[in-house]
């Protein structure tokens, strides 16, 4: 299995936080393995294996990669931030120092451009996966859709393209703390047209989403991924590492956000003081 790391620009860019870094960080320890079975859900329905080849958009900090590597897929990861990406390649170095990085794995570093026209064993994709959820986030898709019809291409007739996406609000208990976001970000000017700005997820979004990039569904299913924390302060710093308070962050402050955003939080919060809250996460199955 081999890992491969791609950066490239797949979307337009969220507000950067002072430092990138812990963010990302708190991507990857805290608020990725919230969707792990996610990852597991479609990858036992696609029979992830040996035989495939896979290519990860928007691959993050490599969590969703390390579980298809480990599984015996080729994966090739791609992904605009460059924090992410370089705790991916650590995660999958094998002298990385992460407890979960697979010993015999290989990663190859591109700085920048497209992903690689064949996987990394030289075949063609047989699998695109696109793991980072939308739906609730105003323009969240508008730049998955190019990256798809550029990806494409890249695989083979009839490859399996998997599209993520958030469940019904009704379903997602942590729909009601992102309406803090667009509660906030309807401070600024204009408030419903600003791209980042949360909204309710709409019950076609991915269908929307495969008909412009030109996939043809083939299946769907719904995965239930409750995020739970330690505390509201892990709970907090897990939220805003997502990007989907930017808008927030951008109209008022960081201190507000994370203030009304632990407030939100409190109906939440068990008696141990840990942070739980049940959501559903849906997924599309198409082929190219």
């Amino acid at each position: 299995m081999t890992p491969t790391l791609v950066r490239n620009q797949l979307g337009a860019d969220a507000s950067t936080p002072a430092d990138a870094g812990t963010r990302a960080r708190d991507w990857a320890e805290i608020q990725e393995r919230m969707l792990a079975p996610l990852y597991e859900a479609v990858y036992d329905r696609m029979e992830i294996g040996a035989s495939t080849r896979m290519l990860s958009l928007g691959c993050g900090s490599g969590l969703a990669m390390l579980v298809a590597a480990a599984r015996g897929a080729h994966v090739t990861g791609v992904d605009s931030d460059r924090e992410r990406l370089a705790l991916a390649r650590a995660r999958l170095l094998p002298d990385a120092g992460w407890d979960d990085a697979p010993a015999h794995s290989r990663a190859r570093l591109v700085a920048d451009g497209g992903p690689a026209p064949a996987g990394a064993d030289g075949a063609p994709y047989n699998l695109i996966t696109v793991f980072e959820p939308i739906g609730c986030v105003a323009g969240d898709s508008e730049g998955l859709v190019p990256a798809l019809r550029s990806a494409v291409p890249l695989a083979v007739r009839g490859a399996a393209v998997v599209l993520t996406g958030w469940g019904p609000p009704e379903r997602c208990a942590t729909a009601a703390v992102l309406q803090v976001a667009a509660r906030l970000a309807d401070t600024a000017r204009p408030p419903r047209t600003e791209p980042g700005r949360w909204r309710p997820t709409l019950r076609d979004d991915l269908e929307d989403v495969a008909a412009r990039a030109g996939l043809k569904p083939d299946g769907s299913g719904r995965v239930s991924c409750p995020f739970g924390y330690a505390d509201v302060g892990s709970a907090v710093r897990g939220l805003l590492s997502t990007g989907l308070f930017d808008a927030a962050v951008r109209a008022t402050d960081r201190s507000q956000v994370e203030k009304e955003v632990a407030e939100a939080l409190h109906p939440y919060r068990r008696e141990d003081g840990t942070v739980w809250m049940p959501n559903v996460f849906r997924y599309l199955v198409c082929v190219t």
